[in-house]
């Protein structure tokens, strides 16, 4: 795991190298430190060699690091992650940052966290779409940020929040529900698309450095050119690729793995297959074209068991195609076959902490045992559909720009997609009466409504998720999460009166597609980030293009008209590969061969039963007053058993169990130090802090 921590704000002359005693006597256990001063800041984990770049100006033996007086006007930009951005380039905006323009130090491709210090001002950035997100939390006189939120908690004592923990369960999608929260007490999220500025003896601010129309995913843009659309998707997407397969900027480090490495997923539908394509067919790492020793590894999952009732026919129509696209000689094909030891649910009495809870501490065993054959760079198509696609709700967008003739394909093909048969004319005619509802109700009220279904215990009638019922429960501005059913009324409760006083709070409420598909977005890269951590292979990067900011910002000029249509992600993602030179795609290409989650949640609870209900024989859940443990152990067994109950939610309830005794079970805290704090949220340490001692990174000042 890697992270990066600092802290800002603090009172204190600006000539005083350390104005208070408390931080110079805290430092994280493994630290890296990148620069000194009032406001430091370290690096922490596994980085890269290319990861870390810092370029400063002004007084070069303060921007250094060294002793003396604190130099007002030292300016550094620190960069982590993978960034584009030559030096110049970051020298150039550096200086262009001084004058508070902060925009375009988000645009480069890449994925990347940005810390730019100004004298004792200073400004941390995070992503559009929230893959990278940045938390603070008010300490020693000022405000201490990181990249992890549990490194925070520990240093400001802070407790669990079983309030945000209902709250991610009952509605995860929701952020009138969910807020700025974390798990834990004083510890805030950075909403996406947004600055965090520290100044001396100020309140921390936070800005939005994206237009509020850029911002607006799904607005309308009637005068743009679909054609000319699609083509900057292209450009952003390539750009992001290319990004990834860049040379190291500097010299490799002792744990930099080898070169090439890079790998790819051609199992995971149209948007992971074709970043695996584009990638072949740009020039390999160290710019050399690509040939025997830089061909692009191509890993196909053979999910052998948890496809069961689906028949063999499938799994050798995805294994045909993907075949058909790795014949490409600058394609290395590998199939990875999953058995019982890749299912959902294994596992689980092992893995690492992550920083919060997420669906991938289920299935972190099955994707473990195919990134595990994957390259030391590994690209996948995560956030494709949450970037391109038309969330349902934009259907109510739709009606309010008064272009009712564009809902008629997206309506019956939805209709369709949910099982219904074709002629049935009632379907899209209750689709379309609940766009209209939506769109004739205002944000208050949506959220109001979802607030007395929680204390009335009202849910989806269709548990499952499936049929017409899933796509008209979309079409509202706030719902509950499949797992709200499970939690206890004490616990609905409490996140009913969240959402009551999000909705008397004043604020733009904006168009109900919009804040749903921005919503949705923010949910994903949050998984993402948690996805990351649980799988994670030590000395393998894996990378999501479409989450990357240019990418995102592309996608927001898709008119709205051509992102709701039948197959619009099919349909971009070809283009896209059109204009690359990609045009001869195996039959198929683009449909999911079979249910991604239902059949191997189901398949996986079955075999995992017993550990399972081990687990909720005394819940941490169920002592935090969550959920009722009988309950919960009547459903899973009953789910095991083919009974229709929402598979997903049973997954994010024990997926939370499971997280919070990995939690309890720490020892120790990620801080060394005469005044370093004790962990309360456990005792175990932080997984990051077992890195070795590390020097000093070299700043280069120009």
């Amino acid at each position: 795991m890697r992270w990066l921590v600092g802290w800002g704000g603090a009172p204190g002359r600006p000539s005083d190298a350390t104005p208070f005693a408390a931080p110079r006597d805290v430092v994280p256990i493994g630290a890296l430190p990148l620069w000194a001063g009032p406001d430091p800041l370290w690096a922490v984990g596994d980085w890269r060699s290319d990861e870390i770049r810092v370029v400063a100006r002004g007084d070069r033996h303060a921007a250094a690091g060294g002793g003396g007086r604190y130099g007002d006007r030292v300016a550094r930009l620190a960069v982590f992650g993978r960034c584009a951005a030559s030096d110049d380039q970051l020298r150039a905006a550096l200086g262009a940052a001084r004058g508070g323009a902060l925009r375009h130090l988000t645009a480069w491709p890449g994925s990347y966290t940005v810390v730019l210090q100004t004298g004792r001002r200073i400004t941390v950035l995070g992503d559009l779409a929230g893959a990278r997100p940045v938390f603070h939390t008010p300490w020693a006189g000022g405000t201490a940020y990181a990249t992890a939120a549990l490194p925070l908690a520990d240093l400001a004592g802070s407790t669990l929040d079983t309030g945000h923990l209902a709250a991610r369960l009952a509605c995860p999608d929701a952020p009138e529900a969910l807020r700025d929260g974390t798990p834990y007490t004083g510890v805030r999220r950075l909403p996406p698309g947004h600055a965090l500025t520290l100044r001396a003896g100020g309140a921390p601010q936070i800005t939005g450095y994206e237009p509020a129309a850029s911002l607006a995913l799904g607005a309308p843009h009637d005068g743009t050119d679909p054609d000319a659309a699609v083509a900057g998707v292209r450009e952003a997407l390539v750009g992001a690729v290319r990004a990834r397969l860049t040379a190291p900027r500097h010299p490799p480090g002792p744990d930099d793995p080898p070169a090439p490495g890079v790998g790819a997923d051609l199992s995971g539908g149209s948007a992971s297959g074709t970043v695996a394509l584009l990638a072949a067919g740009l020039p390999g790492p160290l710019g050399a074209p690509p040939g025997d020793g830089h061909r692009l590894l191509a890993v196909t999952f053979n999910d052998l068991a948890g496809t069961a009732g689906w028949g063999p026919d499938v799994r050798a129509a995805e294994l045909d195609r993907a075949r058909r696209m790795a014949a490409d000689p600058r394609l290395r094909h590998v199939v990875v076959a999953g058995g019982a030891e890749a299912l959902p649910y294994a596992g689980l009495a092992a893995g690492p902490l992550t920083d919060e809870p997420g669906p991938a501490l289920i299935t972190a065993a099955r994707h473990r045992a195919r990134l595990a054959a994957g390259g030391a760079d590994h690209l996948t198509g995560h956030g494709a559909r949450h970037v391109l696609d038309g969330h349902p709700a934009r259907l109510a967008d739709l009606l309010l720009d008064r272009h009712r003739r564009h809902l008629l394909r997206p309506v019956t093909a939805l209709a369709r997609a949910e099982g219904a048969p074709a002629r049935a004319a009632f379907v899209p005619l209750t689709v379309y009466r609940a766009a209209r509802r939506l769109a004739r109700t205002s944000r208050q009220q949506g959220v109001e409504d979802a607030a007395a279904r929680l204390l009335q215990r009202r849910f989806d009638d269709d548990p499952a998720g499936s049929g017409v019922a899933a796509s008209v429960a979309a079409l509202t501005w706030c719902r509950p999460g499949p797992a709200a059913r499970w939690l206890t009324g004490d616990a609905l409760a409490e996140v009913s009166i969240r959402l009551q006083d999000a909705a008397a709070r004043p604020g733009a409420s904006g168009r109900p597609g919009e804040r749903r598909a921005r919503a949705a977005l923010a949910r994903a890269a949050a998984d993402h980030r948690i996805y990351e951590q649980a799988v994670e292979v030590r000395g393998q990067r894996l990378h999501a293009p479409f989450l990357d900011n240019e990418v995102v910002r592309a996608a927001l000029a898709l008119p709205e008209t051509l992102r709701v249509r039948p197959g619009a992600r099919t349909s971009v993602l070809r283009a896209v590969l059109a204009g690359s030179g990609v045009r001869d795609l195996p039959p198929g290409w683009g449909a999911p061969s079979y249910p991604a989650g239902g059949p191997a949640l189901r398949t996986g609870l079955r075999v995992a039963l017993d550990e399972v209900l081990d687990l909720f024989q005394a819940p941490l859940l169920a002592e935090a007053g969550l959920v009722d443990a009988s309950v919960v152990r009547h459903a899973l067994r009953a789910a095991a058993h083919g009974a229709p109950i929402a598979l997903e939610g049973l997954a994010d309830v024990v997926a939370t169990e499971v997280w919070l005794r990995r939690l309890a079970a720490r020892r120790g805290s990620c801080w060394q130090g005469p005044a370093s704090p004790k962990a309360r949220l456990g005792r175990a340490t932080f997984p990051s802090t077992a890195e070795p001692a590390m020097t000093p990174w070299p700043v280069r000042p120009s």
